[in-house]
């Protein structure tokens, strides 16, 4: 693995991780590695990280659709 690679798999791990504790926002996390938002999410599903916290969020995402 190339450094470059190896630097941005580190800082994908560590944002996950960030995000899954709640330090982080999705959109925070997305900036931090020059993404969209939909693209971290798509980063989450991807290493089985659900967008949401639980089922009151969901309510909500829902609420405000």
């Amino acid at each position: 693995m190339r450094d470059r690679e190896f630097e941005r798999e580190i800082k994908t791990a560590s944002l996950i991780k960030l995000y899954e504790m709640g330090k982080v926002s999705s959109g925070m996390a997305a900036r931090v590695l020059g993404v969209f938002r939909l693209a971290f999410l798509d980063i989450l599903a991807a290493h089985q990280v659900s967008c949401f916290s639980g089922a009151d969020e969901l309510d909500a995402d829902f609420a405000n659709a």
